[in-house]
């Protein structure tokens, strides 16, 4: 139970909805397929009275798992059915139900049920992780709850204490730059003196190690959980801004608790998030945005996009990795992307703004209410449009003009001061017909962070956990505003893992795919590229041949791309369209035909092995070219690289015509120094 619930996937139980509908022979059918629904589907298929042993000779999962599953739901059974006993809710607690599914069960509310426990005394006691496998006495202060047994938490002193949230568990939109954050906030409370606990339950996180915090309670990232956790450590305040959305998301349930948020208010997070709050900010400091709304329904959400015409961007709030964020370009675009959306239960409205196809620029800061400190200035190659995890980034910004640059630092400043922002922000901007407009404000730290850290040498986040303790960037050592470039280029490289998501769409977009990074750093921008392009996994030429099919609006713009891998000895394949369009431009080419139609085909020359990269543009919307999809899909799980946006493919060819393998100089970016004082 606590597994399912420390995956945050809206799922904190085996109760779901997924098999509404279904009869028992439909149930009995899907214990055939072997995915991540299947232990919610075993124990919907006991509730139906299908035994354990069925299950098992179905699944082949051992009968000790399916038993475990069965003594859920017999619980889960009894507190549908029985009157709620002091007996019975010990008996749920022992089993990890949380008391709101015991309130959703019981027709009562959730303060009901935690008032019951109080009443009865069943709260939660703290085991201590044995680390030394029973062989020798373990000391480590490193605990799970659970409501049984004898509580072996005895070390709660009445030192200042800070609780530290870590990012939970990691997915797409919110990796492991998060636990950095994380880690680095807690050396800098320890190294101040207070006592330092963190809350996550991820294993492969360096927050997890047990020496790093005081204390370590490896537990899900919830409500009741968190509170389980305060009531025993009863901490001077917490740091939620450098736990991604995760650990933003339970400012609320934390300040109820009487927990007092240190850094940036929740006021100040949620008046970035606000859009009326938000735009009579940017109106008071004169800083443009793109025209956008606010809507709950898809009827509404229509109404906003034929106001601002098309193509919009529509996205859920308080999102990370741009989950559920899409690109309309009609109305039932529109629809089809807010039932998408509204399959989960939105608190907060979904925002439908003008999209503007511009250059994409991003800035981590650190304030401490008065001034600010900007590392760099981050560069995306990628227009805007593609998620910013998704595009290559890179620092410093290369073809910004200095009156632009200025601009962009002093929208940061108004930003950061009309938010009260204490400690770090994220800004993303984007720069349309030579005005900056700002596209979102996160005062909480970003997948940013490490990166600029490490290439500038500037600690931001301990500078950012020196200003949440009230010191001030002047006094660290630090000339405020945006500070001087580093004499080196560096390139943050998105890394996909498409070839093992079978059927995943890899064509990128606003919502967040890569599910790591890279970095290529060098004296000069076209070797950082190379390098990068060579640490992402793209090692080109090896057979010289590439395909190339894009959609109409692209295929302007595909010609000089063409004609320079065609001047680099690439034999290239196309489809009659963009066939056409390169010959009539005087790039050659050889026309191939599309999947339905006569040998050969674009599929027969991805099966032969021999094409070393397709440069693929899908349509925009939501009827995209099921062909498209097909030699994508087999491209990628034949090994070949597939470039899916027109920015990428320029990198690329910019990197192989002005780098070489033999002529990389290395870098040791250990090197780098540290900047300023950051006294000790």
């Amino acid at each position: 139970m606590k597994a399912i619930r420390s995956l945050e996937q809206h799922v904190d139980s085996l109760i779901v909805n997924y098999y509404e509908g279904f009869t028992d022979e439909d149930i009995k059918d899907e214990l055939q397929k072997v995915d991540d629904r299947r232990i919610f589907l075993i124990a919907e298929a006991i509730r139906r009275g299908i035994t354990p042993e069925y299950i098992h000779s179905i699944t082949k999962i051992d009968e000790w798992f399916i038993d475990k599953i069965e003594r859920l739901v017999r619980c889960e059974l009894r507190l549908k059915n029985e009157e709620l006993t002091r007996e019975l809710l010990f008996e749920s607690k022992r089993m990890e139900f949380p008391d709101k599914v015991i309130a959703k069960i019981t027709g009562k509310t959730e303060k009901e049920i935690y008032d019951c426990r109080i009443k009865e005394n069943i709260i939660a006691g703290f085991k201590m992780v044995d680390t030394c496998a029973a062989e020798f006495e373990a000391v480590t202060p490193y605990y799970y709850s659970c409501f049984d047994g004898e509580n072996e938490n005895t070390s709660v002193t009445d030192k200042k204490k800070v609780l530290v949230l870590g990012s939970g568990p990691i997915r797409i939109g919110q990796g492991i730059e998060f636990d950095f954050c994380s880690v680095h906030c807690v050396w800098a409370f320890s190294k101040a003196g207070y006592e330092t606990i963190i809350i996550n339950n991820n294993p492969e996180t360096v927050s997890t190690d047990f020496d790093i915090a005081d204390k370590l309670y490896f537990e899900p990232l919830t409500p009741e959980d968190v509170r389980n956790v305060v009531e025993l450590e009863k901490p001077y305040g917490a740091v939620v801004q450098f736990g991604g959305q995760t650990a933003i998301g339970l400012t609320k349930a934390l300040m109820e608790m009487g927990v007092k948020i240190l850094g940036t208010s929740a006021e100040d997070v949620d008046a970035a998030e606000d859009r009326e709050i938000f735009d009579n900010i940017l109106n008071e400091t004169g800083i443009p945005r793109a025209s956008g709304g606010t809507v709950f329904t898809a009827d509404e959400a229509v109404e906003v996009a034929n106001r601002l015409g098309y193509p919009v961007l529509v996205r859920p709030s308080y999102v990370l990795g741009g989950a559920g964020m899409r690109i309309a370009i009609s109305d039932s675009d529109i629809r089809e992307y807010i039932g998408i959306i509204n399959r989960n239960v939105q608190e907060h409205p979904i925002l439908v703004d003008k999209y503007l196809m511009g250059e994409e620029l991003e800035v981590d800061a650190v304030c401490d209410g008065e001034d600010i400190l900007i590392p760099g200035i981050m560069q995306h190659i990628e227009r805007a449009g593609i998620h910013s995890g998704d595009s290559i980034s890179v620092y410093p910004s290369q073809n910004i003009s200095a009156e632009l640059i200025e601009r962009i630092e002093d929208y940061t400043r108004k930003l950061a001061k009309s938010l009260h922002v204490i400690g770090l922000v994220n800004i993303q901007f984007i720069i349309y017909e030579n005005e900056v407009y700002v596209i979102e404000v996160n005062p909480r730290s970003s997948r940013t962070v490490p990166y600029i850290s490490k290439v500038t040498g500037i600690p931001i986040v301990e500078l950012a956990a020196k200003v949440i303790m009230g010191e001030k960037i002047r006094d660290l050592g630090f000339e405020p505003g945006l500070q001087k470039e580093a004499p080196y280029v560096a390139v943050k490289m998105p890394v996909f893992s498409f070839e093992k998501l079978r059927g995943a769409e890899i064509s990128l977009g606003p919502e967040m795919k890569s599910t790591g990074e890279c970095l290529g750093i060098a004296k000069t921008f076209d070797e950082a590229l190379f390098k990068a392009f060579l640490g992402a996994g793209i090692d080109l030429p090896i057979h010289k041949k590439m395909i190339i099919t894009v959609c109409d609006e692209d295929k302007k713009e595909i010609v000089p791309i063409a004609a320079g891998f065609s001047k680099l000895g690439y034999e290239i394949y196309a489809t009659r369209g963009t066939a056409e369009v390169l010959k009539n431009n005087g790039v050659e080419v050889t026309q191939v035909n599309k999947l339905e139609q006569a040998a050969p085909t674009l599929m027969d020359l991805l099966l032969a092995h021999n094409i070393d990269l397709v440069i693929d543009t899908p349509s925009k919307g939501a009827g995209k070219s099921k062909d498209g999809f097909l030699i994508r899909r087999v491209a990628i799980e034949t090994g070949v690289s597939v470039i899916t946006a027109l920015d990428t493919a320029t990198a690329l060819l910019r990197s192989l015509t002005n780098s070489h393998k033999d002529e990389l100089e290395m870098i040791d970016i250990a090197t780098v120094a540290r900047r300023g004082n950051t006294n000790g």
